[in-house]
């Protein structure tokens, strides 16, 4: 209640007060600009900061919609592509991974703009670059992990709900007519078949299959690392060079410095950064780019809530709270 209250009183206040100060609904349709954190020569180095859980479609949040990492990221990368002064991109990675398909458009947006550009990716993991979030890494020129990162978990995970245990104990039933047998496979109102069970198990094969595919193309390591990279575990970022995950450790400063060493750029070369919003002090550790206020939720269900909003589906994601 106490967020509620906390709402209520900033739109009253918004409006009484005649003036545009508290702008509770930020406008989305301002173009990205470039701004400047460091350097003073020509060549850019371009930062772009990938954080959160990797899905296709739109940021809801309590009152509306804004746009979803994929398409802020695909922005990005083209007003990249479109200037030839970009010599390099730091890729700033802080998720958990996401959904598979959000995870191989990023990845093939990447490679893609790698092939356009002919302009070296640098990789930065900061707290966690795992599954999904290791996926759209592999593109890179060079991989950095800051010295506390989380990385690897190689694999597919089928995400759905399970309600039947629930509604046996509270009496509630679900009629389905179906055209074929398998067309209601993974409802949450019935245990699965044997045999559904083995058809999940094979289309999670089948997308675990690809992501391993493609570790073995970019990092080529050996069979013994592949082994222990295929069981799905995590990695610290020492352990995780040790296998070949990635190749260097350091903050984003290193990886900027390495970014302009793989270019063949001078020490100045402008760090610039894509915001609709202009932001005093700004530095490589601020990932937003749209200034807005904060928004409280009606109603806060923390971890049960992220749960609850999880669509059903195939994910390169590493939740351990799930």
């Amino acid at each position: 209640m106490r967020s509620a209250y906390m709402l209520l009183f900033l739109l009253l206040a918004s409006a009484l007060s005649g003036c545009a100060s508290v702008n509770l609904f930020p406008d989305y349709s301002e173009p990205l600009r470039e701004f400047t954190l460091e350097g003073t020569a020509e060549p850019k180095v371009v930062l772009v900061t990938v954080r959160g859980t990797l899905e296709t479609g739109p940021d809801e949040e309590t009152f509306r919609e804004k746009p979803g990492i994929v398409q802020e990221t695909v922005s990005q990368l083209d007003k990249a592509a479109a200037d030839p002064s970009v010599k390099a991109l730091v890729l700033a990675v802080d998720s958990p991974g996401g959904t598979a398909t959000a995870s191989d458009i990023l990845y093939g947006e990447l490679l893609a703009w790698k092939e356009k550009t002919k302009a070296k990716l640098v990789v930065c993991m900061l707290e966690v670059a795992a599954s999904g979030g290791y996926y759209i890494s592999l593109p890179a020129d060079v991989i950095v992990a800051h010295p506390t990162t989380i990385t690897g978990s190689v694999g597919t995970i089928f995400i759905r709900p399970k309600v039947v245990g629930l509604m046996d104990k509270i009496g509630v039933d679900v009629d389905v007519t179906k055209s074929g047998v398998n067309k209601d496979m993974g409802s949450p109102f019935r245990q699965p078949s044997r045999e559904e069970v083995e058809m999940f198990d094979g289309i999670v094969g089948d997308m675990n299959s690809r992501f391993l595919s493609l570790v073995a193309k970019h990092r080529k390591l050996s069979d013994e690392n592949m082994r222990q990279v295929s069981t799905a575990r995590v990695f610290t970022a020492n352990q995780a060079r040790k296998v070949g995950l990635v190749d260097e450790i350091g903050n984003i400063d290193f990886a900027v410095a390495t970014a302009r060493k793989q270019a063949g750029l001078p020490e100045n070369a402008r760090l610039v950064v894509y915001r609709r919003t202009e932001y005093a002090d700004d530095n490589p550790y601020n990932s937003l780019l749209t200034r807005m206020a904060s928004q409280p939720a009606l109603v806060d269900l923390g971890a049960a809530g992220d749960l609850l909003r999880r669509r059903t589906g195939f994910y390169y994601l590493w939740e351990p709270g799930y």
